[in-house]
């Protein structure tokens, strides 16, 4: 049985990763007008749908992949969503700030797709049982 998979390690990171996104996925919810209207002022259409797709992924996907439920799925949303908003709002490069939040945005979709590639580790509802039955964690 691979022992990094079995300890507190992947849970740790799997809260880290989610941490973002359910503080900004709650922020969306609490301050609807100011995310509407950032969507607009980027250009894009449909921002209230924005919006509440914006508040799902982040605030839902950020908490399944906390506590681990459907975890390899829900990483590989959450590392698109992280790419493509990424690419929407931050292609400003020649301006540092834009560049670092586009390459924290590219930073946390390689972390999500190490969840993707090795999944949920033992404690997690994806695994619940794996360490004390003894069989292998997905």
């Amino acid at each position: 049985m691979n022992t990094t998979n079995t300890t507190v390690v992947p849970v740790i990171g799997r809260i880290l990763l989610a941490a973002i996104f359910v503080l900004s996925g709650f922020g969306k919810l609490m301050a609807p007008a100011a995310t509407i209207g950032y969507i607009a002022s980027s250009g894009l259409p449909f921002a209230t749908l924005g919006l509440a797709i914006a508040i799902v992924v982040e605030l839902g996907g950020g908490l399944l992949l906390a506590v681990g439920y459907k975890t390899r799925l829900v990483a590989a949303v959450l590392a698109g969503f992280s790419i493509v908003t990424g690419l929407a709002f931050h292609h400003a490069v020649g301006d540092q700030n834009q560049m670092i939040h586009l390459l924290k945005n590219f930073a946390m979709a390689g972390g999500l797709l190490q969840v993707v590639a090795f999944g949920a580790g033992a404690y997690s509802i994806d695994n619940r049982g794996a360490v004390s039955t003894g069989r292998k964690p997905a």
